[in-house]
């Protein structure tokens, strides 16, 4: 059937009218600086998913100089023209995309890649960043006042870097909503020891070098990366239910505390695997270094780093974020009381283990110890602001938020949800109201009354 004249000129302008639509669409875009965090909003980067790190460091201690080499395996989420990288502080020699030399730009701590051509969208890539300098602690009110990112020590460096100084010693997506898989090679002098994250693939010495190769093979969020270097003695094995064990002391800490680290590690490692669902990760263990300016202990994935460890519950709080932090991740950092609340709880739950304090007992210490008036009540758990997002209140309120809906559904429902909500999220990420609907699921209540009293309502709550 042959068209009219006026039915091949409708024709002819919806053709043209389609090809501009699909141009429009396909257009490469440059991928924006940051995923919007609200306490972060540059942390991060649009227009990629990251999948792989592959990070070699090398570092010299005497100049406390760092060079690097980091290449970045991503699978475009569009069809990308350029991207960011974030990156602060350290000097950059040369940036290559898929093997080709690529053109970039530094704006404050945004590193701005643009590749020969246009990066399809659903396809990877690789970005590789070689750069160097001397990486730079963060410091300011965040951390309780503290240093935090990459710290030098008297033979080496401490590497802790919640939540922001990930960036400070390699080039990422820096914001735990973009988890990847690693593999970190560190080059340091010989005599001394590379610690990271999973398992220890290799290490070798090599003229006046020793190399080290770790790599973690399960999803990671960047701040829960390390590098940490110095002399340590190390001791590995098995937790008595199979679980590979690396704990490195530094020698000048072997006699200062009574905690056995090993044991207790291996201990924790094994009760969080019945309480919390399967250990998530290859590797159990800890880093013990002599760092006293930094006034915290992370749960590095895979083997918590201590400034010294402080108590027996130190280690077993750290241990627990190991589900409630690092498999589970927040999806944004106004959600950490999923992160501190529960590791705090999780000292309760060991206490209560051990024949010592009930968590209810636990739950009384910390409310009755507060009068009304006291500051800690004014800090919205579910949303404590960028500065104060490590307040007390987000630890202890956000513990005591999980011991009041324990008492609301019953053990049965509250030990039944733990192991559940680790499974669900399994290497991933999730918020609060994720975790609000699953509690009424499992426990078939609606719960919305009480989250809202306990992390949204400023003021002392009432006891019923």
């Amino acid at each position: 059937m042959a068209l009219s004249r006026s039915a091949r000129a409708a024709a002819a302008a919806t053709a043209v009218a389609s090809f501009f639509t699909v141009a429009a669409a396909s257009a490469p875009t440059h991928g924006a600086p940051g995923i919007g965090d609200p306490y972060f909003p540059l942390l991060g980067n649009g227009g990629f998913d990251a999948r792989h790190y592959a990070l070699d460091i090398a570092y010299d201690p005497g100049t406390d100089r760092l060079d690097g080499r980091t290449t970045l395996t991503a699978r475009a989420t569009t069809r990308l023209s350029s991207f960011d990288l974030d990156l602060q502080r350290l000097e950059v020699t040369k940036v290559e995309v898929n093997g080709r030399r690529a053109t970039f730009a530094r704006d404050g701590d945004e590193l701005h890649v643009t590749p020969k051509g246009s990066l399809a969208k659903n396809r990877d890539f690789t970005v590789t960043v070689t750069y160097g300098g001397v990486p730079e602690p963060l410091t300011g009110p965040i951390v309780f006042g503290s240093d935090y990112g990459w710290m030098k020590t008297d033979d080496g460096v401490f590497v802790a870097c919640e939540p922001n100084a990930a960036s400070t010693w390699f080039p990422s997506s820096d914001h735990p909503s973009d988890k990847a898989t690693y593999d970190i090679r560190i080059k340091a002098p010989k005599g001394l020891t590379g610690v990271s994250n999973g398992r220890l693939v290799s290490t070798y010495d090599k003229g006046g070098s020793t190399y080290s190769h770790w790599r973690e093979s399960r999803p990671m969020a960047t701040y829960l990366a390390t590098a940490t270097i110095g002399k340590f003695d190390v001791r590995t094995g098995r937790t008595p239910g199979g679980t590979p064990v690396y704990v490195a002391i530094d020698p000048t800490l072997a006699n200062s505390n009574a905690v056995d680290v090993y044991a207790v590690t291996a201990a924790a490692t094994d009760y969080w695997s019945q309480v919390f669902g399967p250990y998530p990760f290859e590797e159990t263990g800890a880093i013990v270094d002599d760092m006293p300016a930094a006034g915290f202990s992370l749960e590095v994935q895979s083997k918590p780093v201590y400034s010294a460890v402080r108590s027996e519950s130190t280690i077993v709080h750290e241990l627990a974020h190991q589900w409630f932090g690092d498999s589970v991740s927040v999806a944004r950092w106004q959600d950490i009381w999923l992160n501190e609340g529960f590791a705090t709880y999780a000292q309760w739950l060991w206490s209560e283990h051990q024949g010592t304090r009930s968590a209810h007992d636990s739950f009384l210490a910390a409310y009755d110890t507060r009068p009304a008036d006291n500051a800690f009540w004014q800090v919205e758990v579910a949303d404590p602001q960028r500065d104060t997002m490590f307040a007390s209140a987000v630890y202890q309120r956000g513990a005591m938020t999980l011991q009041v809906l324990r008492e609301r559904i019953g053990d049965a429902a509250f030990f039944k949800l733990l192991p559940t909500w680790t499974k669900l999220h399994r290497y991933g990420n999730a918020d609060t109201a994720d975790f609000v609907r699953l509690a009424e699921k499992v426990s078939g209540q609606q719960l919305d009354d009480l989250f809202r009293t306990w992390l949204s309502t400023k003021g002392k709550p009432a006891l019923s």
